[in-house]
Protein backbone atom coordinates (compact mmCIF):
# COMPACT_ATOMS: atom_id res chain seq x y z
CA UNK A 1 0.00 0.00 0.00
CA UNK A 2 1.24 3.48 -0.82
CA UNK A 3 0.66 6.32 1.62
CA UNK A 4 1.24 10.04 1.23
CA UNK A 5 1.02 12.21 4.29
CA UNK A 6 0.73 15.95 4.11
CA UNK A 7 3.76 17.37 5.93
CA UNK A 8 1.94 20.56 6.82
CA UNK A 9 -0.74 18.48 8.44
CA UNK A 10 1.64 16.38 10.44
CA UNK A 11 3.23 19.60 11.74
CA UNK A 12 -0.22 20.99 12.50
CA UNK A 13 -1.11 17.79 14.34
CA UNK A 14 2.01 18.10 16.51
CA UNK A 15 1.22 21.76 17.24
CA UNK A 16 -2.30 20.83 18.29
CA UNK A 17 -1.13 17.96 20.47
CA UNK A 18 1.25 20.36 22.20
CA UNK A 19 -1.57 22.81 22.74
CA UNK A 20 0.06 25.29 20.35
CA UNK A 21 -2.82 25.31 17.85
CA UNK A 22 -5.08 28.29 17.43
CA UNK A 23 -7.61 28.90 20.18
CA UNK A 24 -10.80 26.94 19.59
CA UNK A 25 -9.14 24.69 16.97
CA UNK A 26 -11.49 21.90 15.90
CA UNK A 27 -10.93 18.35 17.14
CA UNK A 28 -8.50 16.54 14.91
CA UNK A 29 -10.12 14.86 11.90
CA UNK A 30 -8.46 11.96 10.08
CA UNK A 31 -9.23 11.66 6.36
CA UNK A 32 -7.95 8.57 4.54
CA UNK A 33 -8.50 8.85 0.75
CA UNK A 34 -8.96 5.43 -0.93
CA UNK A 35 -7.84 5.35 -4.57
CA UNK A 36 -6.58 2.59 -6.88
CA UNK A 37 -3.34 1.36 -8.45
CA UNK A 38 -0.57 3.95 -8.85
CA UNK A 39 -0.65 3.72 -12.68
CA UNK A 40 -4.38 4.58 -12.88
CA UNK A 41 -6.22 7.92 -12.59
CA UNK A 42 -7.74 7.50 -9.10
CA UNK A 43 -4.30 7.62 -7.46
CA UNK A 44 -3.00 11.01 -8.72
CA UNK A 45 -6.43 12.58 -8.18
CA UNK A 46 -6.69 11.06 -4.70
CA UNK A 47 -3.20 12.28 -3.79
CA UNK A 48 -4.18 15.80 -4.85
CA UNK A 49 -7.50 15.58 -2.98
CA UNK A 50 -5.58 14.52 0.14
CA UNK A 51 -3.32 17.59 -0.24
CA UNK A 52 -6.30 19.92 -0.78
CA UNK A 53 -8.11 18.60 2.30
CA UNK A 54 -4.94 18.88 4.35
CA UNK A 55 -4.53 22.52 3.41
CA UNK A 56 -8.18 23.61 3.61
CA UNK A 57 -9.97 21.56 6.29
CA UNK A 58 -9.11 22.83 9.75
CA UNK A 59 -7.63 20.21 12.07
CA UNK A 60 -7.49 17.55 9.34
CA UNK A 61 -4.74 14.95 8.98
CA UNK A 62 -4.88 13.24 5.61
CA UNK A 63 -3.32 10.36 3.75
CA UNK A 64 -3.85 8.66 0.39
CA UNK A 65 -4.01 4.87 0.12
CA UNK A 66 -3.32 2.85 -3.03
CA UNK A 67 -5.84 -0.03 -3.28
CA UNK A 68 -7.35 -2.47 -5.76
CA UNK A 69 -9.90 0.31 -6.48
CA UNK A 70 -13.72 0.27 -6.56
CA UNK A 71 -14.77 -2.99 -4.88
CA UNK A 72 -12.06 -2.95 -2.21
CA UNK A 73 -12.67 0.77 -1.56
CA UNK A 74 -16.39 0.30 -0.97
CA UNK A 75 -15.84 -2.65 1.39
CA UNK A 76 -13.22 -0.61 3.31
CA UNK A 77 -15.67 2.32 3.66
CA UNK A 78 -18.34 0.00 5.07
CA UNK A 79 -15.77 -1.13 7.68
CA UNK A 80 -14.91 2.50 8.53
CA UNK A 81 -11.36 2.06 7.19
CA UNK A 82 -11.42 5.17 5.01
CA UNK A 83 -13.34 8.44 4.88
CA UNK A 84 -13.67 9.03 1.13
CA UNK A 85 -13.15 6.75 -1.87
CA UNK A 86 -13.20 6.72 -5.65
CA UNK A 87 -15.46 4.06 -7.19
CA UNK A 88 -17.21 3.23 -10.46
CA UNK A 89 -20.94 3.97 -10.58
CA UNK A 90 -21.95 0.39 -11.40
CA UNK A 91 -19.82 -0.95 -8.52
CA UNK A 92 -21.46 1.54 -6.12
CA UNK A 93 -24.89 0.37 -7.27
CA UNK A 94 -23.89 -3.31 -6.85
CA UNK A 95 -22.49 -2.58 -3.36
CA UNK A 96 -25.68 -0.85 -2.22
CA UNK A 97 -27.75 -3.79 -3.50
CA UNK A 98 -25.36 -6.42 -2.06
CA UNK A 99 -24.59 -8.16 -5.34
CA UNK A 100 -22.50 -11.14 -4.27
CA UNK A 101 -21.09 -11.87 -7.73
CA UNK A 102 -19.68 -8.34 -7.79
CA UNK A 103 -17.80 -8.89 -4.51
CA UNK A 104 -20.34 -7.71 -1.92
CA UNK A 105 -21.47 -10.42 0.49
CA UNK A 106 -24.30 -8.21 1.78
CA UNK A 107 -25.67 -4.72 1.04
CA UNK A 108 -23.22 -2.00 2.12
CA UNK A 109 -25.75 0.14 3.95
CA UNK A 110 -23.32 2.72 5.36
CA UNK A 111 -22.28 4.09 1.95
CA UNK A 112 -23.18 7.73 1.28
CA UNK A 113 -22.54 9.84 -1.81
CA UNK A 114 -20.31 12.92 -2.02
CA UNK A 115 -20.32 13.59 -5.79
CA UNK A 116 -20.57 12.16 -9.28
CA UNK A 117 -17.23 13.14 -10.83
CA UNK A 118 -15.65 12.30 -14.24
CA UNK A 119 -16.48 9.35 -16.50
CA UNK A 120 -14.33 6.23 -16.84
CA UNK A 121 -13.91 5.11 -20.43
CA UNK A 122 -13.67 1.47 -21.38
CA UNK A 123 -10.34 1.38 -23.20
CA UNK A 124 -9.49 -1.83 -25.02
CA UNK A 125 -5.99 -1.61 -26.42
CA UNK A 126 -4.10 -4.26 -28.39
CA UNK A 127 -0.60 -4.42 -29.81
CA UNK A 128 -0.79 -3.81 -33.56
CA UNK A 129 1.10 -7.05 -34.24
CA UNK A 130 -1.66 -9.08 -32.49
CA UNK A 131 -3.89 -8.32 -35.50
CA UNK A 132 -6.84 -7.39 -33.24
CA UNK A 133 -8.94 -4.64 -34.84
CA UNK A 134 -12.44 -5.35 -33.44
CA UNK A 135 -13.87 -6.61 -30.14
CA UNK A 136 -14.78 -9.94 -31.80
CA UNK A 137 -11.11 -10.34 -32.81
CA UNK A 138 -10.30 -10.90 -29.11
CA UNK A 139 -11.55 -14.48 -29.56
CA UNK A 140 -8.62 -16.86 -29.16
CA UNK A 141 -6.29 -14.03 -28.03
CA UNK A 142 -4.86 -13.18 -24.60
CA UNK A 143 -6.45 -10.30 -22.67
CA UNK A 144 -5.94 -8.76 -19.23
CA UNK A 145 -9.30 -7.77 -17.73
CA UNK A 146 -8.01 -5.90 -14.64
CA UNK A 147 -7.40 -7.02 -11.06
CA UNK A 148 -9.80 -9.81 -9.91
CA UNK A 149 -13.23 -8.48 -8.84
CA UNK A 150 -12.06 -4.89 -9.49
CA UNK A 151 -14.48 -2.35 -10.98
CA UNK A 152 -12.65 -2.79 -14.31
CA UNK A 153 -13.07 -6.57 -14.23
CA UNK A 154 -16.79 -6.25 -13.42
CA UNK A 155 -17.11 -3.89 -16.40
CA UNK A 156 -15.29 -6.41 -18.61
CA UNK A 157 -17.59 -9.26 -17.56
CA UNK A 158 -20.72 -7.20 -18.29
CA UNK A 159 -19.43 -6.08 -21.70
CA UNK A 160 -18.52 -9.62 -22.76
CA UNK A 161 -21.99 -10.75 -21.72
CA UNK A 162 -23.67 -7.92 -23.69
CA UNK A 163 -21.57 -8.85 -26.75
CA UNK A 164 -22.76 -12.48 -26.51
CA UNK A 165 -19.23 -13.53 -25.54
CA UNK A 166 -17.49 -14.81 -22.40
CA UNK A 167 -13.96 -15.23 -21.07
CA UNK A 168 -14.15 -18.80 -22.42
CA UNK A 169 -13.83 -17.31 -25.92
CA UNK A 170 -10.39 -15.95 -25.08
CA UNK A 171 -7.15 -17.86 -25.61
CA UNK A 172 -5.98 -16.71 -22.18
CA UNK A 173 -7.33 -14.41 -19.43
CA UNK A 174 -5.02 -12.42 -17.17
CA UNK A 175 -6.34 -10.65 -14.05
CA UNK A 176 -3.74 -7.90 -13.69
CA UNK A 177 -3.59 -4.22 -12.72
CA UNK A 178 -3.02 -1.66 -15.49
CA UNK A 179 0.75 -1.26 -15.16
CA UNK A 180 1.48 -5.00 -15.14
CA UNK A 181 -0.83 -5.60 -18.13
CA UNK A 182 1.11 -3.03 -20.16
CA UNK A 183 4.48 -4.57 -19.21
CA UNK A 184 3.29 -7.97 -20.49
CA UNK A 185 2.16 -6.44 -23.82
CA UNK A 186 5.55 -4.69 -24.15
CA UNK A 187 7.25 -8.05 -23.54
CA UNK A 188 4.98 -9.68 -26.16
CA UNK A 189 3.46 -11.99 -23.55
CA UNK A 190 -0.06 -10.52 -23.88
CA UNK A 191 -2.13 -9.35 -26.85
CA UNK A 192 -4.49 -6.82 -25.28
CA UNK A 193 -5.68 -5.05 -22.15
CA UNK A 194 -9.11 -3.76 -21.10
CA UNK A 195 -8.85 -0.77 -18.78
CA UNK A 196 -11.71 1.20 -17.27
CA UNK A 197 -10.12 4.58 -16.58
CA UNK A 198 -10.09 8.30 -17.31
CA UNK A 199 -8.90 9.36 -20.76
CA UNK A 200 -5.14 9.65 -21.05
CA UNK A 201 -4.44 7.07 -18.34
CA UNK A 202 -0.66 6.84 -17.84
CA UNK A 203 -0.49 3.06 -18.36
CA UNK A 204 -1.87 3.25 -21.95
CA UNK A 205 0.10 6.43 -22.71
CA UNK A 206 3.24 4.53 -21.72
CA UNK A 207 2.27 1.57 -23.94
CA UNK A 208 1.44 3.78 -26.95
CA UNK A 209 4.92 5.35 -26.97
CA UNK A 210 6.59 1.94 -26.56
CA UNK A 211 5.04 0.08 -29.51
CA UNK A 212 2.34 0.51 -32.18
CA UNK A 213 -1.14 -0.07 -30.70
CA UNK A 214 -4.74 -0.40 -31.85
CA UNK A 215 -7.49 1.17 -29.74
CA UNK A 216 -10.39 -1.27 -30.17
CA UNK A 217 -13.97 0.01 -30.37
CA UNK A 218 -16.90 -1.16 -28.22
CA UNK A 219 -20.20 -0.81 -30.16
CA UNK A 220 -22.76 1.76 -28.94
CA UNK A 221 -25.37 -1.05 -28.92
CA UNK A 222 -23.60 -2.47 -25.83
CA UNK A 223 -24.49 0.69 -23.88
CA UNK A 224 -28.15 0.25 -24.87
CA UNK A 225 -28.07 -3.41 -23.77
CA UNK A 226 -26.44 -2.64 -20.41
CA UNK A 227 -28.37 0.56 -19.63
CA UNK A 228 -27.47 3.08 -16.89
CA UNK A 229 -24.89 3.84 -15.62
CA UNK A 230 -23.28 2.78 -18.95
CA UNK A 231 -23.45 5.22 -21.86
CA UNK A 232 -22.03 5.44 -25.38
CA UNK A 233 -18.89 7.59 -25.57
CA UNK A 234 -15.87 8.36 -27.75
CA UNK A 235 -12.12 8.22 -27.18
CA UNK A 236 -11.04 11.27 -29.21
CA UNK A 237 -8.37 10.89 -31.92
CA UNK A 238 -4.92 11.71 -30.58
CA UNK A 239 -5.65 10.64 -26.99
CA UNK A 240 -2.80 8.13 -27.41
CA UNK A 241 0.29 8.06 -29.62
CA UNK A 242 -0.60 6.70 -33.07
CA UNK A 243 -4.40 6.87 -32.50
CA UNK A 244 -5.44 8.65 -35.70
CA UNK A 245 -9.23 8.36 -35.39
CA UNK A 246 -12.03 8.73 -32.84
CA UNK A 247 -12.90 5.34 -31.30
CA UNK A 248 -16.45 4.53 -30.07
CA UNK A 249 -16.65 2.98 -26.61
CA UNK A 250 -18.60 3.07 -23.32
CA UNK A 251 -18.32 5.39 -20.34
CA UNK A 252 -19.37 4.95 -16.70
CA UNK A 253 -19.47 7.80 -14.19
CA UNK A 254 -17.10 7.65 -11.22
CA UNK A 255 -18.48 8.48 -7.79
CA UNK A 256 -16.78 9.89 -4.70
CA UNK A 257 -18.26 7.94 -1.79
CA UNK A 258 -18.07 8.31 2.01
CA UNK A 259 -19.90 6.55 4.86
CA UNK A 260 -22.59 7.44 7.38
CA UNK A 261 -20.22 7.65 10.38
CA UNK A 262 -18.32 10.60 8.86
CA UNK A 263 -19.57 13.82 10.49
CA UNK A 264 -21.84 16.19 8.58
CA UNK A 265 -19.26 18.99 8.83
CA UNK A 266 -16.43 16.84 7.45
CA UNK A 267 -18.58 15.57 4.55
CA UNK A 268 -19.65 19.17 3.85
CA UNK A 269 -16.01 20.32 3.76
CA UNK A 270 -14.92 17.34 1.61
CA UNK A 271 -17.60 18.27 -0.95
CA UNK A 272 -16.98 22.02 -0.82
CA UNK A 273 -13.17 21.82 -1.07
CA UNK A 274 -13.36 19.42 -4.04
CA UNK A 275 -15.42 21.86 -6.09
CA UNK A 276 -13.62 24.99 -4.90
CA UNK A 277 -10.22 23.57 -5.89
CA UNK A 278 -10.98 21.98 -9.26
CA UNK A 279 -8.03 23.74 -10.94
CA UNK A 280 -5.68 21.84 -8.63
CA UNK A 281 -7.44 18.56 -9.46
CA UNK A 282 -7.03 19.24 -13.21
CA UNK A 283 -3.33 19.96 -12.61
CA UNK A 284 -3.03 16.45 -11.10
CA UNK A 285 -4.77 14.73 -14.06
CA UNK A 286 -6.61 16.00 -17.15
CA UNK A 287 -9.52 13.58 -16.48
CA UNK A 288 -10.66 16.05 -13.78
CA UNK A 289 -11.60 18.56 -16.52
CA UNK A 290 -14.88 16.63 -16.75
CA UNK A 291 -15.81 17.24 -13.07
CA UNK A 292 -18.54 19.87 -12.67
CA UNK A 293 -20.52 21.17 -9.71
CA UNK A 294 -23.81 20.92 -11.65
CA UNK A 295 -23.30 17.18 -12.22
CA UNK A 296 -22.16 16.54 -8.61
CA UNK A 297 -25.48 15.48 -7.08
CA UNK A 298 -26.81 13.74 -10.23
CA UNK A 299 -26.96 10.00 -10.80
CA UNK A 300 -25.36 9.00 -7.49
CA UNK A 301 -26.66 5.44 -6.83
CA UNK A 302 -26.59 5.76 -3.00
CA UNK A 303 -28.13 8.42 -0.71
CA UNK A 304 -26.10 11.63 -0.54
CA UNK A 305 -24.37 12.29 2.79
CA UNK A 306 -26.28 15.07 4.65
CA UNK A 307 -23.06 17.14 4.59
CA UNK A 308 -22.82 16.90 0.79
CA UNK A 309 -26.53 17.64 0.49
CA UNK A 310 -26.07 20.79 2.58
CA UNK A 311 -23.39 22.05 0.17
CA UNK A 312 -25.52 21.36 -2.94
CA UNK A 313 -28.50 23.05 -1.29
CA UNK A 314 -26.37 26.15 -0.60
CA UNK A 315 -25.44 26.18 -4.28
CA UNK A 316 -29.09 25.92 -5.36
CA UNK A 317 -28.68 22.45 -6.85
CA UNK A 318 -31.12 20.51 -4.65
Amino acid sequence: MHFIRSGALAAGAVALSLGLGTAGAKAQEFINVLTGGTSGVYYPLGAQLSNIYGETIEGARTQVQSTKASVENLNLLQQGRGEIAFALGDSVKSAWEGEEEAGFAQPLDKLRGIAAIYPNYIQVVASQESGITSFEDLKGKSLSVGAPKSGTELNARRIFDAMGMSYDDLGKVEYLPFGESVELIKNRQLDATLQSAGLGVSSIKDLSVSLPITVVSVPASVAETLGAPFQAATIPAGTYEGQAEDVPTLAITNILVTHSDVSEETAYQMTKQLFENLDEMVAAHAAAKAISLEAGPKGVPVPLHPGAERYYREKGLM
